[in-house]
């Protein structure tokens, strides 16, 4: 059986193919998913956002979205079919730096209800709650979707980010 899954991809580093061409970030996400039409069925795919980096502040702004469609298959196998698709646009995990420059990091966000806690294997993504440029994609394609871990919709965490940046200035 299939499982509705959400996928965030994300790039701030060009690749240049083989025949000298440059690719662009936002390239490299489309080619990105266009790989992953032939293992997700019914791909839908939400706009590309222009982010600054988190984390790590000495890089290029990153351009982000997100995919979802029908998965048949394990989250193992789909980490499995995201590191080649990484590694075929060019990313090499063991030369770059934690939250650096990359030329496409997939991350799954979710993949239908189930809560997967490895060291290497997470699902939902530990982080997707506080990054608003996984959450606002995301709740493109899935506006009603919820943390499989708390139950709470991921448009009232949205909202709670939100509010936490916003104060009252004068009462």
């Amino acid at each position: 059986m299939a499982s509705l899954v959400a996928l965030g991809l994300g790039s701030n580093k060009a690749y240049k193919k083989a025949n000298g061409y440059v690719q662009t970030p936002r390239e490299l996400l489309e080619e990105g998913t266009v790989k992953l039409g032939g293992v997700l069925s019914r791909l839908r795919t939400a706009p590309v956002f222009e982010t600054e980096p988190l984390y790590v502040t000495d890089q290029p702004r990153f351009l982000n979205t997100a995919v979802c469609g029908y998965y048949e298959g394990t989250p193992r196998g789909l980490l499995s079919v995201i590191h080649d698709i990484e590694a075929s646009c060019g990313r090499n995990r063991a030369e770059e730096r934690r939250f650096g420059e990359r030329t496409l990091d997939i991350d799954i966000l979710l993949f239908g209800g189930l809560v997967v806690s490895e060291q290497d294997l997470e699902i939902p993504h530990p982080r997707l709650a506080d990054r608003l440029f996984a959450l606002i994609p995301l709740l493109v394609l899935l506006p009603y979707a919820k943390d499989p871990l708390s139950g709470k919709s991921y448009r009232d965490i949205l909202k709670d980010i939100m509010r936490e940046g916003m104060h009252e200035a004068f009462s």
